[in-house]
């Protein structure tokens, strides 16, 4: 057990609010839909009793925890109340969930991303259950007059054995609801957790697969009308004039008309990342006029002047330029391979890299790219918005909501207490919901035409206006000795417009002489997060020339990489490696056990990578056939070191989910550019992983420990790349060493 403060820093986890009496009940049950069904309305408490923040109890004893992240499909809706429900004490069949509002003074950093829900909210989840538990018995030793220490619990009941008396926590809610939060609380030991560790069915879960409205996209209000955006058809190009008239006039259209979704001079949000800011907006009765609408719509486009903009970086100040111009894909090219021949900028430097190199017997060099990719939600963007005088109602899927309201509420001049946010279910995230400027752009349509309305993205719309991965590119070089022993390492990587860089990552830490330098080209393609962003390409970069360079020393390519792990545990060179060398060989041996490393199947090709991101350890072993000229993926093999696992089942899904995607975006994931123009669209165009093309079987290991939890949504996601890549090199004979790995119509041999 633990004994922890329940403040920390200025704001308290456990802030009481008037919950029950303002909280809006979205569902009451996983198994019922908007409205309780009558089995459900049964058991429904008289009152409900607000302990903090985080939960309320009725009088009957059931419990409503409420879920203050975001739910993008990672199922922290499912987690997070299972961390409070744990130490509050409480039988999990007696829980329902909520999904919060966005609310900054009784939550904190209420938002989803970078692989962080779980391991931000850890110890502020588990202090709002064992506080409420405390209360609670609390309450009841002042009523039965007896001490404290004495009471006990078990689901949801309380007990003193001496005098005999038992209660619901219902029965002590009232009375616990009045108490002040205490400044201690003791959690419980790892070792006894009976609902954290287990696998719980996710809290959605009926309502999803029968069709129920959990998403922005079916959210509805009396009176609301449809509204679509025109975008500039091309990266560095904006509005010159448009002719509304003639649409205006269109069967169900109310008003077209154009508009700045942020002013010139504002300063922006760290998310506040988008190019098209000048836009043209139809609003209409119902999506299929306003679409109609827009394409009739007529407009003229001028290219944009470098333009300067300011930004806040979290509190850091900077002005950064949009540079002119229409980009091509193949201009971006001559300028990377022109930025990687020159020195870069120097991030890490061990030892004497020049030297060591001049004094190699054998130097491996390979580059590796990467081009730009969508994100391709399922669900379009879209967001619901009603602004009346000075009050603002919002509705939708976003991940960042508490920084896209202080956008909303310069732009509008609205404060920010007057703007509510209420977060739908996300269909579909991973950094493409960060940057929430159709939740800006819906609120100035809102408030320009003085009626609800909900902004809807075509999938044309998303696919071409941003936001992408971007472009990447890396240059290796490893330098090995009379012994095939590593005696040098060089990367120099770059991006546009960003570096993917980590200087201080494996295998940093575990070689003598060690180099690091990147280097950047603007532009004006909007880029932001993406899955494991960077990660993803360094992950498949690094681990598939580790695998040339295993290969160059006559090595094992597990042995080798536990080689060097070795040396980075027992004499680690440097002090800034960010990863820990032993956790880091830990999920490979997991990875060669379970995978039968040793005893591969006959006629199977296969690859390994491992990497580290998002405080996550995790190893891949892929084994692939070659069927009439495809890679068929039979088998991957996942081990994961992501300390406790809230909900095994979930991390499973969430595991199995990165490596089917990551496979998709290694083989076909491209979106490329010609005059500003993306060269696709559409689903048509965009190459995804088919059902068929999924690997015939996943299975996921966890390291046991009890360590807390870290990042599970992201972190599977890079080693698939250059696990793929390496097992196609050993069914080929060929390395990959540009993604993505095949065309449509390739052919292997």
């Amino acid at each position: 057990m633990m004994q922890v403060k329940t403040k920390i820093g200025r704001r308290s986890f456990l802030k009481s609010s008037a919950v029950a009496g303002s909280s809006l009940v979205l569902g009451f049950s996983w198994l019922a839909g908007c409205q309780p069904v009558a089995a459900d309305a049964e058991d429904l408490p008289a009152e409900w009793f607000a302990i903090n923040a985080y939960l309320k109890i009725g009088d009957n004893g059931r419990v409503t925890i409420v879920s203050p992240n975001p739910e993008g499909g990672q199922n922290v809706k499912t987690s997070m109340p299972m961390i409070v429900a744990e130490e509050l004490d409480v039988d999990w069949e007696q829980v329902v969930v909520e999904q919060a509002p966005l609310d900054t003074e009784s939550f904190t950093r209420q938002f989803i991303g970078g692989s962080q829900a779980i391991r931000q909210s850890w110890q502020g989840l588990r202090m709002a259950g064992a506080s409420a538990r405390y209360m609670l018995c609390q309450a009841a030793a002042q009523a039965w007059q007896v001490p404290q220490n004495e009471i006990t619990t078990r689901l949801g009941n309380l007990h003193h054995a001496s005098c005999g008396k038992t209660a619901t926590y219902g029965e002590m809610a009232s009375a616990a609801a009045g108490l002040p939060v205490p400044e201690t609380v003791t959690l419980k030991a790892v070792s006894d957790f009976s609902i954290v560790g287990t696998s719980r069915k996710n809290v959605d879960g009926h309502k999803i697969v029968t069709g129920q409205p959990l998403f922005g996209i079916d959210f509805t209000r009396e009176g609301m009308l449809i509204a679509m955006i025109v975008h500039p058809p091309a990266f560095g190009m904006t509005l010159k004039s448009a002719d509304v008239d003639g649409v205006a006039k269109m069967p169900g259209i109310r008003d077209v008309f154009s508009f700045k979704s942020m002013q010139d001079d504002y300063e922006r949000q760290y998310f506040d990342t988008v190019t098209f800011t000048d836009l043209v907006a139809i609003v209409g009765e119902s999506t299929w006029q306003v679409m109609n609408a827009k394409k009739a719509l007529r407009a003229e486009w001028e290219p944009i002047v470098d333009t300067p903009v300011a930004v806040d970086r979290f509190g850091q100040k900077q002005t950064i330029t949009i540079p002119a111009g229409l980009e091509g894909t193949d201009v971006h090219r001559k300028q990377m391979a022109e930025a990687a021949s020159k020195p870069g900028q120097i991030r890490r430097k061990d030892g004497d890299p020049d030297r060591a190199f001049r004094q190699a017997v054998k130097v491996v060099e390979k580059t590796y790219t990467a081009p730009f990719l969508a994100h391709n939600c399922m669900e379009p963007m879209n967001f619901f918005a009603h602004v009346t005088g000075d009050k603002v109602e919002l509705a939708g899927p976003l991940q960042k909501p508490e920084y896209t309201e202080k956008t909303v509420s310069a732009r509008l001049g609205i404060p920010l207490e007057n703007i509510d946010i209420h977060m739908t279910r996300l269909g579909g995230g991973y950094g493409r919901r960060s940057y929430a400027h159709w939740l800006v752009e819906a609120a100035v349509i809102a408030q320009k035409v003085d009626a609800p309305v909900k902004l809807i993205y075509t999938r044309e719309d998303d696919m071409t206006s941003g936001i992408y991965r971007p472009m990447y590119q890396a240059t290796y070089r490893a330098a090995l000795d009379t012994n095939n022993q590593l005696t040098a390492f060089h990367v120099k990587a770059g991006g546009i417009p960003e570096s993917p860089l980590f200087p201080n990552r494996f295998p940093a830490g575990a070689v003598d002489n060690y180099l690091a330098e990147d280097w950047v080209i603007p532009s004006n393609i909007t880029i932001g997060s993406f899955r494991a962003l960077r990660s993803n390409f360094m992950a498949a970069a690094e681990q598939s020339f580790l695998d040339e360079v295993a290969e160059a020393a006559g090595k094992d390519p597990i042995d080798f990489r536990l080689e060097l792990l070795t040396r980075a545990m027992d004499n680690p060179v440097g002090k800034d490696n960010d990863y820990e060398p032993s956790r880091y060989a830990g999920v490979l041996k997991l990875v060669r056990d379970k995978s039968g490393w040793d005893n591969a199947q006959s006629g199977h090709a296969r690859g390994v990578s491992a990497y580290f991101c998002h405080n996550t350890y995790v190893a891949e072993v892929l084994d692939l056939t070659i069927k009439e000229g495809k890679p068929v993926v039979d088998r991957v093999c996942c081990a994961v070191d992501c300390g406790i696992v809230v909900n095994p089942d979930a991390a499973t899904n969430l595991a199995e989910g990165a490596i089917v995607d990551g496979i998709g975006n290694a083989l076909f994931g491209s979106m490329t550019f010609k005059v500003g123009v993306p060269d696709k669209s559409n689903f048509d165009a965009y190459r995804m992983i088919r059902i068929g093309e999924a690997p015939r079987k996943i299975d996921v290991h966890f390291v046991e420990n009890q360590i807390d939890p870290t990042g599970m949504g992201e972190p599977p996601f890079p080693p698939v790349f250059a696990a793929l890549a390496n097992a196609m090199y050993k069914a080929t004979g060929k390395r990959y060493y540009h993604q993505p790995y095949l065309s449509e119509n390739q052919v292997l041999g």
